[in-house]
């Protein structure tokens, strides 16, 4: 871990070539605390399993009760057949396919038998790939790993200033080029999306961790990769009401405010993955953020942990 100096940062931000859900920019401050330096590891992850024996949710049978307080009311369950444990895998089109029309489903498919210890699938596994970010979590199995370390998730105001590395100013965690002097400095997607990874960064799925350089803090993979999981529950007007400009959240009603998706339960996930495609989305940046439902996991969201001064 690494030990980040708290302080006043501009959380957020102003530029237009950004997301409402980030604007607008609020001051923030945030005590000191420690954080890992990488992405929790798939062999960090199997080490706490083998201590713990510890089953993730991709691994659980399906809870039909749990799962349809996030569907509209009257939603029909699923035949047994649909309800097999497993996760939902990026899955490329073998074609373009036109992404303004929100149908997640022509490149995510739902694997059954899809986990951390079997990324892709009945058949793939993490043999290899142990220094790879452990994928597949959903909130409740990050947070038991960190209670097994002795640590916790980040806040998103902790995640956000340390993935900025004092550069507040500046668009990226490295500065204000995405690629400074033609370098890569995360694991992104170059290409069509979502049917054509050119991967020109070397990577056309997650990269061991330390592929690229570590921002100021000494953060490696804080952009890019993998998404990563914080302890909030997403907001989509978090910043207009920061900066008064919308009421407080009614939580007696729900935690969450996502108008796109009104029955989820989210918590936030921050900066970007290997999926991140500039023809697409523009997330690989500190103050991008997104909901993410709790008691699920994909092939491209991670986490790390944080730890308090002791």
């Amino acid at each position: 871990m690494v030990w980040i100096e708290g302080g006043a940062f501009t959380m957020g931000t102003n530029e237009k070539d950004s997301y409402h859900v980030e604007r607008p920019a609020v001051r923030k401050e945030v005590k000191g605390f420690w954080m890992d330096v990488t992405e929790v590891t798939n062999a960090q992850y199997a080490k706490f399993v083998e201590e713990t024996g510890y089953v993730t949710v991709a691994e659980r049978p399906l809870d039909w009760e749990e799962m349809k307080v996030q569907l509209p009311p009257g939603t029909p369950r699923p035949a047994d057949k649909d309800m097999q444990p497993g996760s939902l895998v990026f899955s490329p089109p073998a074609q373009a396919v036109s992404t303004q029309t929100n149908d997640l489903s022509l490149w995510w498919k739902w694997v059954d038998g899809a986990s951390w210890k079997h990324p892709e699938g009945p058949g793939s596994n993490i043999k290899g790939k142990e220094n790879h970010p452990v994928v597949h979590m959903a909130d409740e199995d990050a947070e038991a790993y960190a209670k097994w370390a002795g640590k916790r998730l980040p806040t998103e105001a902790e995640w956000e200033y340390a993935a900025k590395g004092g550069k507040e100013s500046q668009r990226y965690a490295w500065g204000v080029d995405f690629q400074p002097n033609g370098q890569f400095m995360a694991n992104t997607f170059q290409g069509d999306f979502p049917h054509s990874n050119e991967g020109r960064d070397g990577f056309l799925g997650t990269a061991p961790v330390k592929s690229f350089p570590p921002n100021d803090f000494g953060l490696y993979d804080i952009i890019g990769n993998v998404w990563e999981m914080t302890s909030d529950w997403f907001d989509a007007a978090t910043f207009l009401r920061m900066s008064g400009e919308a009421p407080a959240l009614d939580s007696a009603v729900s935690k969450c405010y996502n108008p796109d998706n009104p029955y989820a339960i989210e918590k936030v996930i921050k900066g970007g993955s290997f999926l991140c495609a500039d023809d697409y989305c523009i997330n690989y940046r500190p103050s991008a953020r997104q909901g993410h439902a709790n008691d699920s996991g994909t092939s491209n969201v991670g986490f790390r942990c944080v730890a308090d001064a002791k």
